[in-house]
């Protein structure tokens, strides 16, 4: 699944290529959008909003789109080849001006609104951790509305702040030494937590490779996220694995019983940590 960064990063690069130029091709190809023709509209901007994309145009409308678990967006340039990183069938829209081609595959929920209408489709967010909106005390306030949440389930929740994946949720736990499945409202320090994920992100969003650990180098990239029974970097312990949440919104958490302690998922449904990460599947 794309995360914040990756989504910023999409987001910047198109805002790149199409802000300050008209539109010479508008090509949507969802059935809702099928007649709509945007020609001629020139792109002021393209913002990310947590996993969202919008690309706003000088009459005031907007062009949505989600990238979800399988969507991305692709440059090119107008006139030479097309990418060939997807199926044509694959191609939902086509926005292009005199010298660049922005192709979104298999990205959803697209929307052609008013600029007011964007808060029907990202109002329900809270602050984007690479935002201008971004905000620690807003963050930490959702995070604790629920308190008996497990913090795991917390930070992927969109609604307490935006932008956060599957993979920063793991990595940024294990920097912080938190098991998982702590309660949100028992976390000693939401503020720290929240803060260094925020920069974790941050640290990410200027390039297409993410790293957690400062190396680029295979199998160093991350902490715990995607190494289930490698040993950890820091102590060497194996890294546990557990599907986490609420079906069909479960998603694959990644820990270390040992620089993380707590009672893990053992806390909810009285499985072993180790027999537990066993049973579960990859995220």
């Amino acid at each position: 699944m794309p995360e914040g960064d990756t989504v910023w990063l999409t987001a910047h690069r198109l805002h790149q290529a199409l802000s300050g130029r008209p539109l010479t091709i508008t090509d949507f190809r969802v059935p809702a959008l099928a007649t709509v023709d945007l020609t001629g509209r020139t792109v002021t901007e393209v913002v990310a909003r947590g996993k969202h994309v919008l690309t706003r145009l000088d009459d005031d409308l907007t062009v949505h789109s989600h990238l979800r678990m399988d969507g991305s967006w692709y440059l090119s340039k107008t006139g030479g080849p097309p990418p060939r990183r997807h199926p044509e069938h694959m191609i939902r829209v086509r926005l292009a001006n005199a010298d660049w081609v922005a192709t979104g595959y298999r990205v959803h929920d697209l929307r052609v609104v008013d600029r007011a209408g964007e808060a029907d489709l990202v109002g329900h967010l809270g602050p984007d951790l690479l935002g201008p909106d971004w905000d620690v005390p807003t963050a930490v306030a959702n995070l604790q509305r629920q308190p008996e949440t497990a913090i795991g389930e917390a930070l992927l929740d969109q609604r307490n702040l935006a932008g956060i994946g599957n993979l920063y949720k793991s990595e940024v736990l294990f920097v912080e030494r938190l098991d998982p499945w702590t309660p949100a409202g028992d976390v000693p320090d939401l503020a720290r937590l929240v803060t260094s994920a925020q920069r974790l992100l941050r640290l990410n969003r200027d390039h297409p490779e993410q790293t957690t650990t400062g190396y680029r180098e295979r199998g160093r990239e991350h902490w715990v996220y995607g190494r289930y029974r490698e040993p950890c970097l820091r102590c060497r312990t194996p890294i546990a694995r557990q599907m986490q949440g609420v079906a069909p919104q479960e998603r694959s958490t990644y820990w270390c019983p040992t620089c993380q302690p707590g009672a893990g998922p053992a806390r909810k449904n009285g499985a072993a940590d180790r027999a537990g990460a066993d049973q579960a599947s990859s995220g």
